[in-house]
């Protein structure tokens, strides 16, 4: 049997444990994942880059199982963030140093594209033979 990732468990875990121990939650990105939007002139040589995530750092943040996205501030100038979570390579407190590191993904899988049609309606409407709507079903006292 095929399990989802642990990962995006351990990191929403991890960043309420920071944030509740009054510490800053930083993460460790890999931006060359596939899917990764962070500002590129701030990458270092290896292709990463540390991303500080508190409430106070950034806005409009959402984390889900699939990725992280939030809005910061880079020389003035305010980016919208998407990090796949396969991209995240750690997540610490500044503080210390305290928090959990991950390996890195092996062919990490982009999130599978929500259907485009509704699927089909379990069964057809009926159609009367004059091609007129069904007649809606009711309720009749029997006695």
């Amino acid at each position: 049997m095929s399990m989802t990732s642990s990962r995006p468990y351990f990191l929403r875990a991890i960043y309420e444990w920071i944030l509740d121990n009054n510490c800053t939650p930083h993460i460790l990105v890999d931006a060359h994942v596939q899917g990764t939007q962070v500002p590129q002139q701030h990458v270092n040589k290896d292709g990463q880059i540390i991303l500080n995530i508190s409430p106070s750092a950034i806005k409009d943040f959402f984390m889900d199982n699939t990725a992280v996205s939030f809005n910061a501030r880079f020389s003035g100038v305010v980016n919208n963030l998407y990090v796949p979570c396969g991209a995240i390579l750690g997540i610490y407190a500044r503080e210390n140093g305290q928090g959990m590191m991950f390996e890195p993904e092996q062919n990490p899988q982009p999130p599978e594209p929500a259907p485009t049609t509704p699927p089909p309606s379990p069964r057809p409407e009926p159609i009367s033979p004059s091609g007129s709507a069904p007649k809606r079903p009711g309720l009749r006292v029997v006695k």
